[in-house]
């Protein structure tokens, strides 16, 4: 169904993650199309939403920065939104506990939701690599973007002839024994600590794979979620009327701009938007 024109959608709660602000592969302008589309009670940002590793002063693209507006909006619209640290934007781990109305810094969030109780964290803490070599990762990193690169030329030439998009990192991903051995270590440690700690769901971000799952463990059932990435599989997970889903972006859904008092910002410099930044801030801290 197109949401163009349409009113927001409610929901109780999304979980956003891994969107790589900064990089030339966050897909910015698709993941605003979505945030204006929903009007949500609680918004969790999983980790990595932007990303300090690989942060270019030259390369930071207006959709980039009305992408944070909009966080800010909510903000200041009294939607309740957890930041929660990440490897790519570690750096915040510096402010955690920081808070100011109902917008808060944390490693970690643990709600209710309904009878359940629900574990948030990004999930690097399991990452081997993370934990022993932050250089291979970060240069990794550097990799992973100049792929995205590659894979957005490839993509316009495909275009050109007709044909749809190509993930070549996500095809190489899913086609290494080593990743996807990878993927499964990581839920598996994720669903087992959760499941110690009495946990009915774990959410999760950082490895870029959507997913919900639920494993029986010993004791009890835990559901895993991940939320996926705004760089390939364009994905969030919603919770609504006690029930969870993946959304997945579809363009056709946006084939028309959303008519929303945001899209005067599309004419507008970054510089602008900053200021209006600024201002929404101060509106906040006077609340």
């Amino acid at each position: 169904m197109s949401k163009s024109g349409s009113k927001k959608r409610k929901i109780d709660l999304v979980v956003i993650s891994d969107v790589h602000l900064g990089t030339y592969g966050c897909q910015a302008t698709e993941l605003l199309n979505y945030m204006r589309s929903i009007k949500p009670k609680k918004v969790i940002l999983n980790g990595d939403i932007i990303d300090i590793w690989q942060f270019k002063k030259s390369y930071w693209p207006k959709e980039h920065m009305q992408v944070v507006k909009h966080i800010f909006k909510w903000i200041t619209d009294d939607v309740e939104v957890y930041y929660i640290t990440g490897n790519h934007d570690e750096m915040l781990r510096k402010f955690v506990n920081f808070s100011i109305n109902k917008f808060k810094i944390v490693n970690k969030v643990v709600l209710k939701l309904d009878t359940k109780t629900a574990w948030f964290f990004h999930g690097d803490v399991f990452d081997v690599t993370m934990q022993h070599s932050k250089w291979l990762a970060k240069l990794g990193a550097k990799g992973y973007d100049f792929l995205i690169l590659i894979n957005s030329w490839v993509n316009r030439i495909s275009h050109l002839f007709g044909k749809g998009k190509i993930s070549l990192s996500k095809k190489i991903k899913n086609s290494v024994k080593g990743a996807v051995k990878h993927i499964n270590n990581f839920e598996k440690t994720a669903v087992d600590i959760a499941a110690e700690n009495n946990f009915d769901y774990v959410v999760c971000g950082h490895i870029h794979h959507p997913k919900i799952e639920t494993f029986q463990s010993i004791d009890n059932k835990v559901t895993y979620l991940n939320s996926g990435d705004w760089v390939e599989n364009l994905t969030a997970l919603e919770y609504h009327k006690s029930k969870w889903t993946i959304y997945k972006y579809d363009e056709n859904d946006f084939k028309h701009s959303l008519k929303t008092d945001d899209e005067a910002t599309l004419e507008k410099s970054n510089k602008e938007i900053f200021n209006e930044l600024l201002a929404d801030f101060n509106l906040i801290r006077q609340k």
